[in-house]
């Protein structure tokens, strides 16, 4: 299975809001870092504080946060600093944030090895917060910037106040600079739901109805009772049905209409789709209605694609449908479009990136485009990557007859069985969608280590070493290939059997698709094996290469005998 490319985001914020100059110095640091994507510069003048929001795989992330926090010491002198937000350095504050493929604690682990690189190389102390906390009371970011910059040189001399990284006796250098934190959080959803009302206080019923803080209690349960209080003369608060969000009810003279106005934050606690399904039958109980959904900023694929997950359940519809197929799903559902159209391109975090770090690739060509690119003299895209495209047509032939079954009438209790089927196919899919371009990647490595130099004994070694790692790379690239397709045939074999048998013939050829996948594959890695120096290696790949087109063989065999009797 090909891993999920993990994506994480870094929200630093630096102490300068009104000199454009040392901003944009800060930032060409973030966009220097190939790799990365700098998606938002938000300066405050009021504030004297500038937000600045990038993304990307952690090793260039962190680097970038790296050096712009090193901008940032050289450029900001917190003497001369004031604003109206707390801070205590240049770079007051640098959480990391998982978006894709990546756990919050693995954004912990990178944030504290940041914090220490920070102390270690810019000798900049670092407080590590929230999930990167190194003790519980550290959690908390207002405990870790503590009477702000002004009380930096009191802590720096006390052990219990003292940094995680780089604690030391205040100095000339931590004058200017400060000390920053870092650390790790969930990802934040801002939202707001478009109410078919005017009325900001029958928006902010809702709000309270659902925001995890809730409402204070009133006595005699009156909405113009007095406030209750416990024995503390503390307000006790009615908690609303919701976990992880604060939301507020307002009225936007741009609409015409009034929002609630929510953050959500933690998406694994409360998704967007459960907030707006909450906030929904919140509204219908006050007679309002919920009429769309505004995402305010970006949001992860996934949060998309497990709200239409969500919404084809409801609907007892198959969810092993194509990505763009489920994003439209949740559009409509959730009245993405009713203000001003949405588009998933500028909303979601990696197809963002995707754009930004776009390369030609076969799979984005036409069907057309890539049979000419084929056809030509160039020796790829050759039998690899046509292997894996087979592979991947057999797949998607498997997927079209579970969904065909998961839809057919009078077998409506099956939907759930047949849109798992799917869904499984549509990961074989991926995955040898991804194959079809590593392919051809495997043979252009090849190609470039044959083209490095060989004028001296050292030169030599060095390519003849590249030669044979390139060419292991595109022994083992076929060899997954043919792993993948041989999954095909456990879903044609189904399909075959349980699936709409007016489609029988569409899971047959998709079991010869999968077949000459495999056997075509396999012909490559015997021909790049041949290359392989270390020949213990090359028999070892052979060997499950030839395992595998036996094991297809009867499995072409045995499922076309079920296609054949069922035509």
């Amino acid at each position: 299975m090909v891993r999920e490319k993990q994506i994480i985001e870094c929200v630093p914020n630096f102490s300068e809001g009104r000199d454009k100059d040392v901003i944009k110095q800060i930032t060409d640091e973030v966009e220097r870092v190939k790799g990365v994507k700098l998606l938002d510069v938000d300066p405050g003048e009021a504030t004297n504080r500038t937000v600045v929001t990038f993304v990307g795989e952690p090793s260039v992330v962190v680097e970038a946060a790296f050096r712009c926090v090193k901008k940032a010491a050289q450029l900001i002198d917190m003497r001369q600093h004031h604003g109206a937000h707390p801070r205590m350095g240049a770079t007051d504050v640098c959480p990391l944030i998982p978006v894709a493929g990546i756990t919050l604690e693995e954004c912990a682990a990178l944030a504290r090895q940041l914090a220490e690189r920070i102390a270690n190389e810019l000798q900049i102390p670092c407080y590590c917060y929230e999930a990167a906390a190194k003790t519980p009371g550290r959690k908390n970011l207002a405990v870790c910037r503590k009477g702000e910059y002004e009380a930096l040189p009191q802590r720096m001399t006390e052990a219990a106040e003292a940094p995680d990284y780089g604690a030391r006796e205040w100095d000339e250098q931590l004058v200017r600079t400060g000390c920053t934190a870092v650390g790790a959080r969930d990802f934040l959803i801002a939202t707001n739901f478009n109410l078919n009302t005017t009325s900001t206080r029958r928006a902010n019923a809702i709000a309270f109805d659902v925001r995890e803080k809730g409402r204070p209690m009133r006595e005699g349960g009156s909405p113009v009772g007095k406030p209750m209080k416990n024995e503390k003369g503390e307000v006790i608060m009615q908690p609303g049905t919701l976990k992880a969000t604060k939301a507020i009810g307002w009225f936007i003279d741009e609409y015409g209409i009034a929002q609630v106005s929510m953050n959500i934050t933690d998406i694994n606690v409360t998704p967007l789709h459960v907030a707006f399904d909450e906030v929904c039958r919140c509204a219908q109980n006050r007679g309002i209605r919920v009429t769309g959904t505004e995402i305010v900023g970006l949001i992860p694929k996934r949060t998309l694609l497990e709200a239409g997950t969500y919404f084809l359940k409801k609907q007892e519809r198959s969810t092993g449908i194509p990505e763009e197929d489920i994003i439209k799903i949740v559009i409509k559902s959730m009245g993405l479009d009713d203000l001003k159209p949405f588009n998933p391109r500028e909303k979601v975090i990696e197809y963002l990136l995707e754009d930004a770090n776009k390369t030609p690739k076969l799979i984005d060509l036409t069907v057309k485009e890539f049979v000419d690119e084929t056809s030509r003299e160039s020796p790829a895209p050759g039998g690899g990557t046509i292997s894996a495209y087979m592979g991947a047509l057999g797949a998607a032939l498997g997927t079209m007859v579970a969904n065909l079954s998961s839809h057919k009438a009078g077998w409506d209790a099956r939907w759930e069985e047949f849109g798992n089927w799917a869904e499984k196919g549509q990961a074989i899919q991926a995955e040898l969608m991804v194959l079809v371009d590593e392919d051809t990647e495997a043979f252009n490595r090849i190609m470039s280590a044959f083209g490095l130099p060989k004028g001296t004994d050292e030169e030599k070694a060095v390519r003849s070493a590249a030669i044979q790692e390139a060419t292991l790379f595109a022994t083992e690239v076929p060899l997954h290939t043919m792993k993948a397709s041989f999954k095909v045939f456990e879903l044609c074999s189904a399909m075959a059997e349980e699936g709409n048998p007016n489609s029988v013939s569409d899971a047959g050829v998709g079991v010869l698709a999968a077949r000459a996948a495999v056997l075509g594959a396999g012909l490559n890695v015997k021909i790049n094996a041949s290359g392989l120096k270390d020949k213990a290696v090359a028999e070892r790949l052979v060997g499950e290469a030839n395992q595998l087109i036996v094991l297809a063989n009867e499995a072409e065999t045995a499922i076309m005998k079920v296609v054949e009797a069922k035509l």
